[in-house]
């Protein structure tokens, strides 16, 4: 029996992390109220913001939850004038990436109208989280 401690400990130090994995990707982590970074602008991100809200989306040419994330952002913004969507090749902007600490794809930055960093999402969103962060943009 003693033999087999180590591989039930390593089998149930796996399984939580992945459980853990799974319930932490996709939720619209909200920034704390504090001084933060200067606003992101066209300049930054080659594209206008929209006056409520931006969402922008790093992406990777191989990444299959990128493709999910554009297909949703893209319905969920494609009928609302005042919330843009923009998607950047993280791959093709290292230096953007770290300056914005994106670690993994997809990563979306929810920004407010003024460019400023108001919620991050790691992982492939759910459609609910999208609304829910909207909704909750004045």
């Amino acid at each position: 029996m003693s033999n087999y401690l180590p591989i039930i400990a390593i089998f149930t130090l796996a399984t939580g992390y992945g459980i853990w994995y799974q319930l932490s990707r996709g939720k619209v982590k909200r920034k704390a109220k504090r001084a933060s970074k200067a606003p992101l602008d066209k300049s930054v991100l080659g594209s206008e913001l929209g006056s409520r809200a931006t969402f922008v989306q790093f992406s990777s040419a191989f990444c299959t939850p990128c493709w999910a994330t554009r297909t949703l952002l893209i319905n969920i913004t494609s009928g609302l004038s005042d919330v843009k969507h923009i998607e950047i090749d993280a791959e093709a902007n290292l230096d953007l990436v770290r300056k914005l600490d994106i670690r993994s794809t997809p990563t979306t930055l929810v920004l407010d109208g003024k460019g400023n960093e108001i919620g991050r999402a790691i992982g492939a969103p759910k459609r609910l989280e999208i609304v829910n962060t909207l909704a909750a943009i004045k």
